[in-house]
């Protein structure tokens, strides 16, 4: 795969298909590879030219070395409103991705974000409106406090063993047993959550983007100035961004327009992919679904 240097650090990226230009942003710890493939093979078929990276600190993109504070410690800070020790915040890998467009000598581009994708999405077309051509959204929040997870689940992630290399592959699928909804197939997931800590496996970028994440401010005052054609797809059954999130953010961007799905948890269903890309084209050419 390509890189390209930019901010500082270098970014592993991967581009396909011929068309509009149409960036895809993962998720927290989540690699460039962790987009479904029949996605990525749908939003081509309808004519996009579509770029995936893998953020800072995730996958084969540059590694911080600061030290992060635990994933519970950076959670507990936001929850009493402390400050949250971090070396970058979600505003710094937004300016990523807007550096991704410039070495790629894109001007504008459709932009798509899932998880703290959509953060990354959401903060780049607040700080770069002009080259966002059209925003999708994908079960996140605007960091306003809606969206927590469900006290199940946060219970769940504090009792984890550390991860090594030995059992990264069944927590993987153990944590998205757990936060995906009723299509998700632990048998199908298993080969995926191997090849993915066989091409990186980096803990401490999550608990790094685990604490930009907490680190970061309020964007919906940003998102109520957009001028921008979006689009905010969420689950009703979602544990880990629970619903409030995405109806929070269509409610702060003018114009935009919610899709929800009732078999839709934390995850990206394969019965549900066509409608999702659907609704991202239709978007991308001014309109919306309904």
């Amino acid at each position: 795969m390509p890189s390209v240097d930019v901010n500082g650090i270098t970014l592993e990226y991967e581009r396909s298909g011929a068309g509009e230009p149409l960036l895809l942003i993962m998720g927290l710890g989540a690699q460039l590879t962790a987009w479904p493939a029949e996605m990525v093979q749908l939003l081509e078929d309808a004519g996009f030219d579509v770029i995936r990276f893998d953020n800072r600190d995730i996958g084969l993109s540059s590694e911080c070395d600061w030290e992060p504070p635990s994933p519970v410690r950076a959670f507990i800070g936001r929850l009493l409103r402390r400050p949250v020790p971090t070396g970058y915040v979600v505003d710094d890998m937004a300016d990523d991705a807007a550096g991704l467009l410039d070495a790629l000598g894109i001007d504008r581009a459709h932009v798509v974000g899932a998880s703290m994708g959509g953060m990354i999405a959401q903060a780049l077309a607040i700080a770069h409106p002009r080259r966002v051509a059209s925003l999708t959204s994908i079960m996140s929040n605007p960091g306003d406090g809606s969206g927590g997870a469900t006290a199940k689940v946060l219970l769940a992630f504090a009792r984890r063993d550390d991860p090594t290399p030995e059992n990264a592959v069944d927590q993987a699928v153990a944590t998205f047993q757990r936060i995906s909804g009723p299509h998700f197939r632990a048998e199908e997931y298993r080969p995926l959550a191997e090849a993915a800590v066989a091409r990186s496996f980096r803990p401490h970028g999550v608990a790094r983007q685990t604490a930009a994440v907490m680190a970061s401010a309020d964007r919906t005052e940003g998102l109520s100035r957009l001028a921008v054609p979006a689009l905010v797809v969420h689950g009703l059954i979602d544990p880990l961004v629970k619903p409030s999130g995405g109806i929070a953010t269509a409610q702060a961007i003018p114009g935009s327009r919610l899709l929800m799905f009732n078999d839709m948890a934390h995850d990206l269903p394969a019965p549900r992919l066509g409608e999702i890309v659907d609704a991202i084209a239709r978007v991308a050419a001014g309109d919306h679904p309904s």
